[in-house]
C-alpha cells in the first residue's frame, strides 16, 4: 500500500498533478474538494456540521482504503504549518495508514503566486471544483490565505523519510508527476 500526500497553497497544482499521477500508476485519486464539495451545498464552510461531516467522510474513505487490497491513494491538502490542528490531522491520516505497514510519501508543491493565480482559474480546476468558480472569492481566498498562514514548510520542517519539495512554477503536471512517480519509484 503506498498513501502520497500531496500538499501546498491553493492552485499549486495538487490536483492536477494528481489526476496525472493517477494516469502513470494504480494509485487513486481523492482530492481535498470531493468532500468539501459534498458538504457544501448543506453547511456553511466552517460550520461544526460541515467540519464534522468532512472529517468524518474523509476518515471513513483513509480507513477502507488503508485496509483495501489497493495500491494506494493520493491526497490532496492545503497544509498550514503554523496551524496545530493541521499537524494533527495529518499525523492521524498518516497513523492510519502506518498502522497497515503503507509506504508514505510527502510530496510538497511551491509555486509563485503569479502562476497560482493563473492556475486558480484553469478549465480543469473549474470543473473539478465547484466552489472555486466564484474567481473574485476564489481569488480573494488564495491572497487571504498566503498572508494569514505559513502554506510551505520551512528548510528541514517535514521530517519525513520520504519526502520530495518540487517548485513546479515551471513545470507541467505531467512533469511533475513524472518527478513524483520516479523518485518514489510508483
Amino acid at each position: 500500500m503506498k498513501f502520497v500526500l500531496l500538499f501546498g497553497p491553493q492552485a499549486s497544482g495538487k490536483m492536477t498533478v494528481g489526476h496525472e499521477l493517477e494516469k502513470l500508476t494504480a494509485l487513486k485519486l481523492f482530492h481535498n474538494h470531493m468532500t468539501i464539495d459534498l458538504v457544501l451545498p448543506f453547511f456553511p464552510f466552517g460550520s461544526p456540521s460541515f467540519n464534522r461531516l468532512v472529517k468524518l467522510f474523509r476518515r471513513e474513505m483513509f480507513e477502507e482504503v488503508a485496509a483495501s487490497d489497493l495500491y494506494g491513494m493520493i491526497f490532496t491538502y492545503v497544509w498550514a504549518f503554523d496551524h496545530e490542528g493541521d499537524w494533527k490531522f495529518i499525523e492521524g491520516i498518516c497513523e492510519i495508514f502506518r498502522s497497515r505497514g503503507a509506504d508514505i510519501c510527502f510530496v510538497e508543491l511551491e509555486t509563485d503566486v503569479e502562476e497560482r493565480l493563473q492556475r486558480n482559474k484553469t478549465p480543469h480546476r473549474l470543473a473539478h471544483k465547484p466552489t472555486k468558480r466564484n474567481l473574485e472569492h476564489s481569488e480573494q481566498n488564495l491572497l487571504e490565505d498566503m498572508q494569514k498562514y505559513r502554506l510551505n514548510s520551512l528548510p528541514g520542517e517535514v521530517q519525513e523519510k520520504n519526502y520530495i519539495r518540487i517548485d513546479n512554477t515551471n513545470l507541467t503536471a505531467a512533469e511533475t508527476a513524472a518527478l513524483i512517480q520516479k523518485t518514489f519509484q510508483l
